[in-house]
């Protein structure tokens, strides 16, 4: 009988994520995702403080289903995007900010580092276009 049950949770669990891939949020036709800070180049000291910007699109957190909104994931040393039609993965290279975030306060190690954003949905999918913000770079002295 527990068997049963899991398996039915399993299956109910796969048949929401396959819906909610296959039925991404539309983003706004002029919507830009951006840093306001750090700059592209900027040297930095450890830690400091990275501020996301949107603009023509809104903030909302994760399991909010609000039109024309989304949730910030920040993209640390990605050395590719991951799939834009699917969850995006949370790991130490793609970071979160279901609450709402709209900056962060990072301590990375000496070096160089590329930072990006995307855009995610209530499902942490990327909208439809997808939101994604030019990759910048930033030195950490």
């Amino acid at each position: 009988m527990k068997l049963k049950l899991f398996i039915s949770g399993v299956i109910l669990f796969l048949t929401f994520f396959s819906y909610a891939e296959n039925n991404r949020s539309l983003s706004s036709e002029d919507a830009q995702l951006y840093f306001i800070s750090p700059s592209d180049g900027e040297v930095l000291k450890s830690p400091f403080k990275v501020r996301f910007g949107l603009s023509n699109m809104g903030v909302a957190p994760a399991g909010v289903d609000v039109k024309n909104t989304g949730h910030h994931h920040l993209l640390i040393d990605a050395q590719k995007l991951p799939e834009l039609d699917k969850a995006l993965p949370s790991d130490e290279v793609h970071i979160h900010y279901g609450g709402g975030q709209t900056e962060v306060i990072l301590d990375l190690v000496q070096g160089k580092h590329s930072l990006q954003l995307i855009l995610g949905d209530k499902y942490h999918i990327p909208h439809n276009p997808p939101v994604i913000s030019k990759k910048i770079f930033i030195t950490i002295k």
